[in-house]
């Protein structure tokens, strides 16, 4: 072992004890309960010599040495260690508490995200209705299919760019640099929007190409914040091994670190859905003022959020880019792809069949790294048909509630049962159902969530098409809604059939969400490289654009009375695909704690910076110590 590597066992060591002491003056009975364990300990090994001096030699030495490792491991791990296998069985596994700048990430993302529903949300109005018509306030005057049309290629762009921004942040700037230069395109996007959606430009012809200017622009600024907030959020946790604690009733549990990751990304996915209750504000604004009183609002939250982010940079924790590594991980794949073993590109191997290993710049620990990276790609394949049922919630759903008697309730605002939907339910599920299954050493793992979300979705998509169906049968204009019968004082009102009666589909979409959404940021944190989390959570993020474009390939079909077989095309796909992901990947479930694990995946094990000084100060106190006692 070299002496950097002596040096971080040692430093390591000491900050177990300092853990420990501090535990103990938190929690007296766990100093009884160590000794206890300690004196345990000892009596064993004593047990162990006495025997293996009254037993004569045994031939069979790895068989001994088995049994005593097996032995060692039904023993209690004291306070601070890492637990043995049995313990992982049978202890509860626990999260622990956030580091501040969580919550600090989390606020970022909660502005952008306001901000990117404000104005998404608002397109389809914003593009299908006339600037003046018996539709109510209106923008551009395009049709129905355009809007659609548009507003997914806004969706597609929107999750295109991100693998530019993961490339710029693992390669070139890391993640704070790339998400305030992101900020700025942003930024002047919006200000495009705004300004070109005024009355004058609208009655002039010049919104068609803000529009046009403004989506591209804040699609690039979009691209760059969300490849990169979501592994940022994460990397502010560092601990990376599981460890024994006492809870608040003295019970053993360990502390397990990615059960505190999954806990982080689902209140990251809570903050996203507070930012997108933005579309409570909007659609009523759009409606009283005009469509640039919202992009404004829009506008000015986005100018906050930018302003916290640089506010907090001394606190982030932020790994700095890594070179080349994203295109040393393609080099790897290409090898892979050519000599046809997942082996091929290690150092290793390449030196057991005579080559020279200095010809390739990575080692064997990052060929692992990437072909875990391929393993959790391949769960992100089938993603693309969750995103095309989960888009049409800002698009044809909105279009739907149009078709519908909305009683004064503005047709865009029924989305905010989508967001309103994951608020309630995912403080149900991270702080009642998760720990109550953890206690009974249940553990509902990745691919069981994403195929669960997975046919949440279909019933999503499934109850649409019964709506549409119910909405056909309904007067004045049945198969024909919005037709000339429906106008009431110089304004189409629908058929006769409730707007609320949508609301069930949004909060089945938002559950949905929570499974496979939520749980697929996690999977691409969990499961990437340390060196390309920003590119990895990209590739995951692309999947989004697949859907769009999928999207896209529907477009001719949507059109009165076929609109309704599409919703029942897309329910029974998503539920094949969930069945898709478990048949392929359950297995994963079986490995998950050893591929969550990646050697250096952060550079201390260490909660922060004051645990690091203590335990440097406590080893060079001992250090003086023994050296004293040396002398002497």
């Amino acid at each position: 072992m070299t002496d950097h590597e002596t040096d971080a066992a040692q430093l390591h060591a000491t900050l177990q004890e300092v853990r420990l002491e501090e535990h103990h003056i938190t929690h007296p009975a766990a100093i009884e309960r160590d000794e206890k364990t300690v004196q345990e300990g000892r009596k064993e090994t004593d047990q162990e010599d006495i025997v293996q001096e009254d037993q004569p030699p045994n031939n069979n030495g790895s068989q001994t040495s088995s049994n005593t490792e097996n032995e060692k491991e039904e023993g209690d791990t004291p306070i601070g260690g890492e637990p043995n296998k049995r313990e992982q069985q049978t202890l509860e596994r626990v999260g622990e508490k956030l580091p501040f700048a969580v919550f600090l990430v989390a606020i970022i993302e909660l502005c952008e995200r306001f901000t990117y529903y404000g104005c998404q949300g608002t397109f389809q109005n914003y593009v299908s209705k006339p600037f003046h018509g018996n539709l109510g306030t209106g923008g551009l005057g395009m049709s129905h299919m355009a809007a659609t049309g548009l507003v997914t290629f806004y969706q597609f762009w929107c999750y295109v760019t991100p693998l530019a921004g993961g490339l710029i942040s693992d390669q070139y700037l890391g993640k704070y640099k790339t998400i305030l230069c992101s900020a700025g395109v942003y930024m002047v996007g919006l200000l495009v929007l705004a300004c070109t959606s005024i009355p004058k430009s609208l009655t002039s012809g010049h919104a068609m190409g803000g529009f046009v200017a403004s989506i591209i622009l804040t699609g690039i600024g979009t691209g760059g914040i969300k490849a990169n907030v979501s592994p940022l959020i994460a990397e502010q946790y560092t601990r990376r091994h599981m460890e024994i604690a006492l809870n608040k009733k003295g019970e053993r549990v360990i502390i397990d670190p990615y059960i505190t990751i999954q806990h982080i990304y689902m209140m990251f996915y809570w903050s996203i859905n507070i930012g997108a209750l933005s579309l409570l504000a909007t659609p009523y604004m759009e409606r009283i003022i005009g469509f640039w009183s919202a992009y404004v609002l829009a506008l000015c939250m986005f100018i906050m959020g930018t302003t916290i982010l640089v506010l907090g940079r001394k606190i982030y924790v932020d790994r700095p880019p890594s070179g080349t590594v994203v295109v040393d991980a393609f080099r790897v794949i290409g090898w892979m792809a050519r000599r046809r073993s997942m082996d091929s590109p290690k150092p290793s191997y390449i030196a057991e069949r005579g080559g020279s290993p200095d010809t390739v710049r990575w080692d064997d620990q990052f060929v692992e790294e990437v072909k875990r990276t391929l393993q959790a790609c391949k769960v992100f394949l089938i993603y693309p048909i969750f995103w095309v049922c989960y888009s049409q919630f800002s698009t044809n759903f909105v279009s739907q509630a149009m078709q519908m008697r909305g009683h004064g309730i503005p047709n865009d605002l029924m989305q905010n049962f989508d967001p309103i939907a994951i608020i309630v339910f995912i403080p149900v599920m991270d702080y009642g159902v998760y720990p109550l299954l953890r206690k009974f050493n249940i553990r509902l793992k990745p691919i069981s969530r994403i195929v669960f979300g997975f046919w949440v979705m279909s019933l999503a998509m499934a109850y649409a098409a019964i709506l549409q169906h119910y909405v056909y049968i309904s007067p004045p204009c049945f198969q024909h809604p919005l037709c000339p019968a429906s106008i009431i004082n110089g304004k189409k009102m629908g058929n006769d059939i409730h707007i609320a009666i949508q609301a069930p589909a949004y909060v089945l979409i938002g559950i949905a969400e929570i499974f496979g959404s939520a749980t697929g940021y996690e999977y691409a944190y969990t499961k990437a490289p340390p060196r390309m989390k920003g590119f990895v959570q990209s590739l995951f993020l692309l999947t989004t654009a697949f859907g769009s474009a999928l999207g896209e390939a529907f477009l001719p079909a949507l059109y009165d009375p076929a609109i309704m077989y599409v919703y029942t095309g897309l329910a029974a796909g998503c539920f094949t695909a969930g069945c898709v992901v478990w048949m392929l990947f359950r297995k994963l479930n079986e490995r998950e704690d050893d591929m969550n694990y990646i050697e250096n995946d952060v550079t201390a094990d260490l909660d922060s910076p004051a645990d690091c000084e203590a335990a440097e100060a406590k080893r060079d106190s001992k250090h003086e110590g023994e050296t004293v006692q040396t002398k002497n």
